[in-house]
Formats: structure tokens, C-alpha cells, sequence
């Protein structure tokens, strides 16, 4: 497990090695699903991609997009909030009840992280209050449209870890919360889905104000997922290579060709984008696809009892 320091190049380089890396096996992400991975369906026995059209047809999508996002943001807020505060954002006083079925998360005890790097310490700070500001914002917008946001499902920041570190030949355990290099690198697992999640529901957003704020809401993670990218190219070593092997998880579940490391041939790669330079975009099949562990999984991995919503696997 990397130790904790970040202040010389060289050291940093020589605690990441301690992670060592293997081949990513691919065949391991077909255990992480709690569920089978047979054809994902609704209450209606729909498709969910089917769902999705149907509630497009009925003009109700802007809402289900944002009772889906909000389930994502429930799992960073809490992962960012255990880091900086070691506690829940209930501390904070977020409700955590409504639709669907409330679940608890499965952590270690005593996640906060020991930051030792004063810009690092900082730089968590700013994102866990922006990630908490989205959920509250959420469940506001939500409210204000006359529809119950939906409660804050299983989340699981313990088991999850150690299952992808397998996947990614990591080992047989990650600790996200050991230091501040490993909370780094479990930063970089979250945020470039953010970013692929909101520009993927962008075209079905048919009221301005909500696909306003979802832009804004895309923006801010994309800063984050830069600050986090920026972070492990500056590390160097091993960070990017593990970085890589994270990256090529995700283009396996996530959509091939739709994910990059933080280098390309070499060179810096803080930006992930297409030809045109545009950030990637995933469809909600594709982002379930990663944060439950498995293609067509219906619960799993970070969402062990799966997501809530009207609008769920």
C-alpha cells in the first residue's frame, strides 16, 4: 500500500512502485456483480435503454435524469466526505431519505485521510464541499418540481476498492483512504464518469434551466477530474501507469474508445477528449456499466443494492 508523501518527485515514485502491477484481468470484473447480468430491466419489465425512450415520449426525462444523477453524487459526496471529514454528509446535515430504499455505506473505520501535501489538503476540501453542494442542489431542484429525490442508496467504499484492485492487478486490496496518493488515485475512479455521465444525459435535458445547470454541474466535475489528472501525471511512475490500468477498465465496461490515462504516447493527457476535442459522452447503460463492475449488471461494485430511482436496473 503507497505510504504517505508527496513532497519530492522521487519519493512519490518510490512509494508508488509499492503497488506494484499486473496484467489488468478483465475476466475478474464479471464476479463484481452482486446480481445477474442478464438483460437490465424496470418495474415494466422495459429495457433500461427503453425506459429512457418511453420517458422522453412522456416528457417527464429531464427529472428521471436528474433522480439518476444524484444517485452518482451521492456516491462521490460520500467518498469525499469520509476522506476530508471522516464522516458521512449526514454530518452535514444532508437528508438521505426518500424514494426507493435508503441504504447504509460500507467503509472502514477511520477514513480520514492523513493529507500531508497542503495544496492536496485543499484541493479535497474544495471538491468535497462542491460534491455535497451538488447533492443538496439536487434535491432541491427536485423538490421545487414537485417530485421526491430519491433516497441515498447502498454505497459500498470498502469491498468496491479491494474488488477493482484485483480487476486492475493492483493486488488484492486498495485503500483509497490510506494516504493521500491512494485517495488520489481513488478520485480519478469517479470523476471522469462524472463528466461522461452529464454530457451523456445533455441531449435528452429539454428544459433549459435544468440542462443549464447540468452544464454547470459538468463543468465543475470536469475541473475536478483535471485537478485529479494533473495530480497523478505530476506524480509520474507508477501513478500513471495505474492510472492506465484504471482507464482501460472503464473502456471495457464504460464504451470502447471512450476513456484515456492522463498520458497519450507518452505525452500529457490532462484533457480526455475525441478528435474534435470534445470530453467524452456515455449513455446511462454505460456508466451503470462501470460503477456496478459489469456490462448489463443490475447492482454491484459501488452500488451493491443498485441505484433508486424511477428509472433504475
Amino acid at each position: 500500500m503507497i505510504e504517505n508523501g508527496l513532497e519530492r518527485r522521487e519519493s512519490r515514485r518510490s512509494m508508488l512502485k509499492k503497488l506494484g502491477l499486473g496484467a489488468v484481468s478483465l475476466g475478474t470484473l464479471g464476479l463484481l456483480a452482486r446480481k445477474s447480468a442478464a438483460a437490465v430491466v424496470g418495474p415494466t419489465g422495459q429495457n433500461f435503454d427503453d425506459q429512457i425512450a418511453a420517458q422522453i415520449t412522456a416528457n417527464n426525462t429531464d427529472l428521471a435524469i436528474l433522480q439518476f444523477a444524484l444517485n452518482l453524487e451521492y456516491l462521490e459526496a460520500e467518498y469525499y466526505s469520509f476522506a476530508v471529514n471522516g464522516t458521512s454528509i449526514t454530518n452535514a446535515g444532508v437528508s438521505i431519505g426518500g424514494a426507493g430504499t435508503q441504504g447504509a455505506v460500507t467503509i472502514k473505520a477511520n477514513p480520514k485521510v492523513a493529507f500531508v501535501t497542503p495544496a492536496i489538503t485543499q484541493y479535497a476540501a474544495e471538491i468535497a464541499a462542491d460534491e455535497l453542494a451538488h447533492v443538496k442542489f439536487l434535491q432541491t431542484v427536485l423538490t421545487a418540481a414537485g417530485q421526491q429525490f430519491v433516497a441515498r442508496p447502498a454505497i459500498d467504499l470498502l469491498n468496491s476498492f479491494n474488488a477493482l484492485a484485483v480487476a486492475a492487478g493492483l493486488g488484492a486490496s486498495f485503500d483509497p483512504f490510506a494516504s493521500e496518493t491512494n485517495f488520489v488515485l481513488g478520485s480519478f475512479i469517479f470523476e471522469d464518469v462524472g463528466v461522461t455521465a452529464y454530457h451523456g444525459a445533455a441531449p435528452f435535458i429539454a428544459n433549459g434551466t435544468y440542462l443549464s445547470a447540468a452544464a454547470g454541474i459538468l463543468g465543475t466535475e470536469a475541473y475536478h477530474a483535471a485537478t485529479v489528472r494533473n495530480l497523478i501525471f505530476q506524480t509520474g511512475g507508477t501513478a500513471i501507469t495505474t492510472a492506465q490500468a484504471i482507464s482501460n477498465v472503464r473502456n471495457t465496461l464504460g464504451g470502447t474508445g471512450l476513456d484515456q490515462g492522463v498520458t497519450v504516447g507518452g505525452q500529457a493527457n490532462i484533457v480526455p477528449t475525441d478528435s474534435n476535442g470534445i470530453v467524452f459522452s456515455r449513455t446511462t447503460r454505460q456508466v451503470l456499466n462501470i460503477v456496478y463492475g459489469a456490462v448489463n449488471a443490475s447492482s454491484g461494485l459501488f452500488f451493491p443494492a443498485g441505484f433508486n430511482g424511477s428509472i433504475r436496473s
